[in-house]
This record gives C-alpha cells, structure tokens and sequence, in this order.
C-alpha cells in the first residue's frame, strides 16, 4: 500500500511539473505558428524561422545539445531555449521552458548534468540541468554576472569570465555633481563597435564540487586588458589543458592607443599551481586566438594571422608541441582560412572549416602526414563543427535554407539532416533558384558571381535586377541565410539578385582578397560594374531597371557609384555606408583598420596609398548624383559612425536628388531588434519598388 501510494504520488508530482512547464511555456517566446497567403518569402515569414545554433556533443557521443532562438515581432525581443536529439535524429527533445534566453550550454565532462547561462535570477548566472530537463539549479552567485565558462576537465575548478569595471581615473573631478553626464577621456579607445568602454572582460577561476562554485581568483591579476577580446570573441578564446592544471587564454596586453593601432594578441598560459603567467606566441605579431589542446595533452592548436594591423590576414592553423615548444603552420601550403578547429580523440587530426568559392567546407589536417583533405561539397555552408564518434555533428546552411544540425560521415562527407526545425515554414514557401556563373573581370580575371532568381522564373519577362553590394570589404560572401541581407527575400519581391565575389572576397587566395587594401575605389568597382554589365545583357533582365544596394563596405560602393554609374542604376540603397574617408578616419575607433584599409592618415601628404584613398572617397563625387538614393544607418554604429550617413542625406537633398534617410536611435552597424528590422524591410522594398518597377 505504501508502494502504491509513493507511485500515486510520483505521478501527480509530475503532471503537477509538467503544469508549471506548460504554464512557463506560455510565456516564452515559442515557435510561431504562421500560415503564408502564397508561397513567397516575407519579412514576417523571415522572422519566423527558428534559429539554430551551439551544438554540443554528450561525452558518450550520443545526444547533441543545441540551441533554437525564436523571436517575437510583437514583444520586439527574442528567446533561445535549448533541445537534445540523438546523433540519428531521433528522439528531440525540449529541455528549457523559460522566459530568459539560455545560452553557452555545454555539457558536464562526466555527461550527467547540462550547464548553461541564463539571466532567470535577475543577472546572467551559471545553472545545471539534468540531460532531460529536469532539476534546475543555480550554480553560481557572481556579483554582476558572468558571460562565458568553461569546466575543467577533471570537473573540480570552473573558469569564467565577467567584466571589471576600468578604473576611474577622473572620478575626484565629478564629486557632488550626481546628475553630470559628461565623460572625460585622455586616451583611445574609449567607445568600440556599439558601446563606450566601461569595463573590461577578465578570466577567472573558482573550484567546483558539483554543486556551486565559490572562492573566484582573478588570472589577469588586475591587469588593465581584456580577455577575451571585445567585440566578438567568446569563451572560445580561453580554454584548459588536458590535464585541468593550465588555463589558456587569448589576450592583447594594450590599452589606449596602442591597442586601436594593433592587432597584436598572444596566447598565454597561467599556471594554477604556481600563479604564473607565461605568453607561449610571443614574436607572433598578428592575431593569435582560440586555443585547442590535443586530448593526449602533447599540442595546442589555434587561429593564427601573421601581420599586426591586419585584422583580414590569413587565418592560418598554427600548432606548437608543448614539450618542446616547436611551432609551425600546419596552412603553409593551403591558400585559405581556418577555423573551429577540433581535435580527433586519438590527437591524429584537426578538423576545421573554411571558405572556398563561395561555401564553407570541413577540412582535416593529418599531423603525421602534413596533409590536408577536403571531406565535403556542396552548395552551402558548414560554419561550425563537433564530434560523435565517426561522425561530425555540424550546422549547415544555404541561402535557400536556414541552418539546421546534419550528421557528416567522416569516412565520405556524405551528410544526414538530423534536425528540422523549420521545416513546415519551408513547405509552404518557393525559393529562388541559385546559379554560379564566372565572369571575366575587366582585367581578364576570372569572378564568381552568384545570381539569385525569383521564385516562378519565367525567361520570358524582363526582371528589375540588384546588384548586391557586399561589405568587410574583406571576409566570405558565401551560402549564408542572412536574416536582413536575404537573397530569397529580395527574389521573392520579384528582383534578380547578382553578388560579385569581387576583389577583396576571401576563400579565392589571399592574393585576390589583399587587391582592396588601399583601393576600394579601382579593381573591387570594375568588377561591380563587370557583373552587373554581363547580367544586363540576358534578354530577361530590364537593363533600364537596375539598382545597386550594400552596407558598410557595400555602402561605401553604393556611394561611390552613385557617382561613377554613368546611368546604369535607377536606384541605390546605402546601409552604414562610409561617405567621407577623412571624417571616417578620425571618427572610427579601432585605426589599424583604417591604416592598412586606407593606407594612413590623410595628412601623411608623401603616402601615395593614402593620398590615393582619400582623393577618390565617395563624397568628391557628390557633384555627379542624379539618381534616387535611400541612406540608412544606427546611431549606436561607432564603427561607421552615423554621421556619415547624415551628411550623404543632406549631400543628396541639397543636390535636388530624390533620397530619404532611415535613422535607428538605438540600432548599431546591424538591425537587430525585430519591429526595426521589418520597418528596415518595408522601407526598402517600398523605395525600390517606386523606383524600379
């Protein structure tokens, strides 16, 4: 009877459990159930998607942990939850029912407990899971919060990141004055990217007993740097030895001037036991990052650029023996980028991904051979990568399709879609066909230009055409589904879609990506220009309805060739675009960029580079608009400062050119809050389509 009575009494504590489940589900943001009028993408149908990501293998190699972001257009937010599913594809799973994103989940070493970040108690804190979503636990209790961690190996330390603040150096100047807003700063770099520099990220470390984590030691010893690097380096870029004694981590030990003139971070070890610090990259001038130790604890591998002031330089797979400190790179004879890299279990290979002809590729590097083998094809992209056995667990994605986890077999490439999370938004939508075509540059190169056509092509009619205008300018144009620059939404509204990898595009030989440096305006336009020519000569393109659209680097295009199109364009559409090279000099933030990019100050009179830069900026050929132009841009964007878009506005109005300037008080170099991005969307394809069709 008791027995009975312990069994009754489990079954109504679960149905009372999973209550509160369903209770708390409805007040997450949750996967929206969206029925289409016909089968063409819309800006809501975009927003709709789930969005994939973080995926983790279980230590048995038989469950993968990830991540789906959904988002709200009418609470204007998003919200991550996290799902298992079995390396088959069986067996999904919904762990995660909370109104608060849960973010960075990994799994525990021992594969009993999963650990993630969440701001459920107020700040973003360590929690514990076990693998069926049961038991949630706080972990941690850190002042402030914390934004990455990482769990020894041997499970009894934690490391963790947080942000200290910067000392105040000023602060006697501002005593009883409480509602004083200014800032008084002596020294670069004071704001970056989309925020001014309060704090800076430190790593620590703190031990573990599988229940809570307590006593947290600072490695950095309060040093004035960062680690990681700001502003999208993770907690990939610390990381622990085998052997839980050793923390590694990315750091670049410079502040102010030094630091926005430089690219210069190492890797350095910090000893538990003894407290010392030592930089095992020192004499590495460029990027050195993201640390990866093979499990038989005899290499570290990471992504290594060999130039300082670089930031576009090679990502080249670098390894160093660890007993006797011998470095080489593994990428010497590999004229490409690496990255995500990942050990085999026997410590054989590295695997790792990288871009090549428009779409990302895993490759593996054999250490005993020095060979590199290429494992997959196709027409997309493999952006990140884990491993489960014979199999490699990765996200993949097209610009038909958003990414999902497939299941790759090692032995072949072939691959297996093991989630399909979108998969009834899918079925009720037609995509664009993509097309490949190489063009001959005007200079006889050879270009791949990548054409998206509307859904339901008919050769037949005549189609307003866009030439996509990419930004960087360095970096992948690649089969990425771009949640605002979306080539099967622009299709969809009726326009062929033409992207160049123009000069300056990587994955074609770092030679053909350095073309740019110090020449936006010369090989990188012709080839804009190549590729919208070839396009308008195809009996089904309107040569009399042609646009040109881009941001940043691509908005920098968009205005140059608002003066330099003769006639080609009857519309232009310019994101965070660069207007001004001289203004943009002193107004950005990190100036390596702007040294290499431009080749220097325009006040360097004897620099042939950079007099040749600032000489062909877009704003000095003003006095040619005479085409309609929609200017965009964030004023939280510290990067390509708004102002550059405002006074390319005034420019146009003052010219008597047709223009309109969409401004975001509280948007960045993207759009990322849900209703600004519609009325992003709505905006453009209302301007396009009173001048294109």
């Amino acid at each position: 009877m008791k027995k009975l009575s312990i069994v009754f009494l489990a079954v109504l504590l679960t149905a009372a459990l999973n209550l509160v489940a369903q209770q708390t589900a409805t007040e997450t943001i949750g996967k929206p159930d969206i029925q289409l009028e016909n089968d063409l993408m819309t800006p809501e149908a975009l927003w709709a998607f789930g969005r994939v990501s973080g995926q983790q293998v279980s230590p048995d190699g038989k469950t993968v942990l990830f991540g789906v972001s959904y988002y709200s257009i009418e609470q204007n937010k998003g919200n991550r939850e996290l799902y298992s599913i079995g390396v088959d594809g069986e067996n999904l799973r919904q762990l995660t029912y909370s109104p608060k994103s849960e973010f960075n989940a990994v799994w525990r070493p021992d594969g009993k407990k999963i650990a993630y970040l969440s701001s459920i108690s107020g700040s973003v804190q360590l929690w514990e899971i076990n693998p069926d979503g049961t038991r949630q636990h706080q972990i941690s209790n850190i002042e402030g919060g914390i934004t990455g961690f990482k769990y020894a190996p041997d499970q009894t330390k934690i490391l963790f990141t947080k942000e200290v603040p910067i000392e105040k150096k000023f602060e006697t100047l501002f005593e009883g004055l409480p509602r004083a807003s200014g800032r008084l700063m002596d020294d670069l770099m004071y704001r970056h990217w989309d925020h001014w520099v309060n704090t800076y990220s430190h790593v620590f470390y703190t031990e573990y007993d599988g229940t809570k984590i307590w006593d947290e030691k600072d490695i950095l010893q309060g040093e004035p740097f960062q680690s990681p690097l700001s502003p999208f380096g993770g907690i990939e870029q610390v990381n622990w030895t085998p052997d839980s004694k050793t923390i590694a981590y990315t750091c670049k030990k410079l502040t102010g001037k030094a630091a926005t003139l430089s690219t210069n971070s190492d890797i350095y070890f910090y000893n538990l036991e003894t407290g010392e610090t030592t930089n095992v990259t020192e004499g590495m001038m460029g990027f050195d990052v993201a640390p990866v130790f093979s499990p038989d604890g005899k290499y570290m591998a990471w992504e290594s650029m060999e130039r300082d002031g670089y930031e576009s330089d090679q990502n080249r797979l670098f390894v160093m023996n660890l007993q006797t400190g011998e470095k080489y790179d593994a990428t010497k004879d590999f004229d490409q980028n690496a990255g995500n890299l990942l050990w085999s279990p026997d410590s054989k290979h590295i695997y790792f991904t990288s871009d090549w002809h428009g779409t990302f590729q895993i490759y593996r590097y054999n250490l005993e051979k020095g060979n590199i083998d290429k494992l997959t094809e196709g027409l997309h992209d493999y952006r990140s990568i884990d491993l489960a056995g014979d199999l490699l667990i990765a996200t993949r994605n097209s610009m038909s399709m958003p990414t999902e986890l497939y299941a790759v077999k090692i032995k072949n490439g072939s691959a297996k879609q093991i989630t399909f999370t979108n998969k009834e938004l899918l079925e009720q939508l037609t995509m664009g066909k993509v097309e490949e075509r190489w063009m001959k540059t005007a200079d006889g190169k050879d270009m791949l230009t990548i054409i998206i056509y509307p859904p339901h092509f008919d050769p037949n009619k005549k189609y307003p055409t866009l030439l996509y205008c990419k930004g960087g300018p360095q970096g992948p144009l690649s089969q990425n589904f771009h949640y605002r620059w979306n080539y099967q939404l622009m299709a969809a509204n009726g326009y062929i879609i033409v992207a160049p990898n123009r000069r300056g595009v990587s994955g074609f030989g770092q030679a053909w990506q350095e073309q740019i440096s110090g020449d936006y305006h010369g090989k990188s336009m012709g080839d804009y220009l190549t590729a919208i020519d070839e396009m308008a000569k195809e009996p089904f393109v309107d040569e009399n309805k042609l646009g040109a659209v881009g941001a940043s680097a691509g908005g920098y295009a968009v205005f140059y060739l608002a003066g330099n199109h003769e006639g080609r364009f009857k519309a232009f559409i310019a994101h965070d675009g660069i207007f001004n090279e001289e203004a943009m000099y002193l107004e950005t933030e990190e100036m390596w960029f702007e040294n290499w990019d431009k080749g220097g100050p325009f006040w360097e009179k004897d620099n042939k580079v950079a007099q040749e830069t600032y000489a062909h900026s877009p704003h000095k050929y003003v006095q040619n608009w005479d085409t309609p132009i929609l200017i965009i841009h964030g004023e939280k964007d510290y990067r390509v400062v708004f102002t550059q878009g405002m006074t390319a506005f005034n420019a146009a109005v003052l010219r008597d050119v047709p223009a309109e300037f969409l401004y975001f008080p509280d948007e960045n170099h993207w759009v990322l809050q849900p209703q600004n991005a519609l009325l992003w969307q709505r905006v453009f394809f209302d301007w396009l389509n009173r001048w294109l069709k």
